[in-house]
């Protein structure tokens, strides 16, 4: 470890937003305001063009954002992407209007994306054409440089200086025409992502932790699409309650109905049917539609039909036979729950004990998240099934197949050999 990362916690008051002596009134953080207006909303081909063109012609990163409805509508498609770059100046496009952006994802080839929590943005620009070929998240890299808070709004105030707008990060992103007072939100978060960009580049080299950044941002841009959740319908909240099979089978069918319904009418599944009410059908295994209608969100405001749509899941799943029913619990791919080891394996339980004592306090040093240090998954993997011989090189091929990165590896590997080795 470098002298530089021994001292991270020793960030400066431009990046740490220190207060200021007590005899010194704090001076007012300025609200930003958008450069060039708020640009006009991208909806159509010869619009799009226009774009396209400009930011081929512009130099340096592109900033990038995208805007959901989550809780609004069905599935995490983008509803607004807002783009920002050196000679381009800003652009706001309607992805309803415009739903292939492949010939912008081709003109920005090669150029550095920068983005805030990349990952919740990839899954829907990917969807209408866009993939970056190199990135930089500034999200990732605050977590990296040890900023206590990491939101796009506090970083922009504690880095830069300057105040975002705030209240429209929840709203429902597919009305049209959406607001201006949206618009110029949206705008907003693209204006400074390039100045954060270089300042936090700065803060990371000072810390001795840019290449480790550097090596985070390649994996996220070379991360393939996340394969689909295996029984999704056992993430239903409330779902610890449910123990018999033929309760699960009820979840199973309202859930899959519920699906079928919100996809159909593009509307969020908790809209059509929240998960507290799936679970309480479950328990209840109402034999009519009067005893459903006695159940709490199966009130007096569903109507018939939709009573009647929900009662005929609960009946198919009491009419399963047994061999259809399903099981408890999924399949484990990986160890037990951490609770259980003291039980099953008391030296794999002090193995991992040792093991997260050490990755804690290495992690405090260095002035980041544990998780960002190394995925408690890793650690636990790891712990459980050690290689027989647990050497360096044998925990670094073992860290490394669980995708670890190289520094991740360099880092954590004295650790978990002195974690792994049984004492004397």
């Amino acid at each position: 470890m470098t002298d530089a990362q021994e001292t991270a916690a020793d960030t400066s008051l431009r990046t740490t937003g220190g207060a200021p002596p007590d005899d010194v009134a704090p001076a007012p953080i300025p609200l930003l305001e958008p450069r060039e207006g708020i640009p006009p909303v991208v909806a159509s081909d010869d619009a799009l063009a226009g774009v396209i063109a400009a930011f081929a012609a512009g130099s340096g990163p592109v900033a990038v954002d995208a805007e959901r409805a989550s809780g609004y509508r069905y599935g995490q498609r983008a509803y607004l992407v807002q783009l920002r770059r050196e000679g381009a100046g800003s652009a706001l496009i309607d992805p309803v209007g415009c739903p292939d952006l492949s010939g912008l994802g081709e003109a920005l080839h090669g150029a550095e994306w920068i983005l805030h929590a990349a990952t919740q943005d990839l899954p829907c620009l990917r969807e209408i054409g866009m993939t970056p070929t190199g990135l930089f998240d500034t999200e990732l890299a605050g977590r990296l440089a040890g900023f206590p808070r990491v939101g796009l709004g506090a970083m922009v105030e504690s880095v830069l200086g300057y105040s975002l707008e705030k209240g429209h990060s929840a709203v429902d992103w597919s009305t049209r025409p959406l607001p201006d007072p949206w618009l110029r939100y949206a705008a907003l978060d693209v204006e400074l992502l390039i100045d954060l960009r270089d300042a936090l580049e700065e803060e990371l080299d000072r810390q001795g932790k840019l290449e480790w950044a550097r090596e985070e941002f390649a994996a996220i841009a070379a991360a393939p699409p996340a394969p689909p959740r295996q029984d999704p319908w056992r993430r239903t909240s409330g779902m610890h309650k449910v123990r018999r099979r033929r309760q699960m089978a009820v979840v199973r069918e309202l859930w899959n109905t519920r699906d079928q319904v919100a996809r159909r009418r593009d509307i969020s599944p908790g809209k059509v049917l929240g998960d507290a009410a799936i679970v309480e059908a479950a328990l209840a295994l109402p034999g009519n539609i009067q005893a459903l209608t006695a159940l709490p969100g199966f009130g007096h405001r569903m109507g018939r039909r939709q009573l009647e749509q929900w009662q005929a899941a609960v009946e198919r799943a009491k009419e399963l036979p047994d061999t259809e029913l399903p099981q408890p619990g999924q399949p484990l791919t990986g160890p037990p729950p951490p609770r259980a080891w003291a039980d099953k394996d008391p030296v794999a339980a002090a193995r991992l004990s040792a093991a997260r004592a050490a990755v804690s306090e290495l992690a405090e040093r260095l002035h980041m998240p544990q998780e960002n240090l190394i995925t408690p998954d890793t650690v636990r993997r790891v712990c459980w099934e050690p290689p027989k011989d647990p050497t360096p090189d044998a925990v670094e091929h073992a860290l490394a197949g669980y995708g670890a990165r190289h520094w991740q590896i360099e880092q954590v590997t004295p650790l978990l050999v002195d974690a792994l080795i049984p004492e004397a």
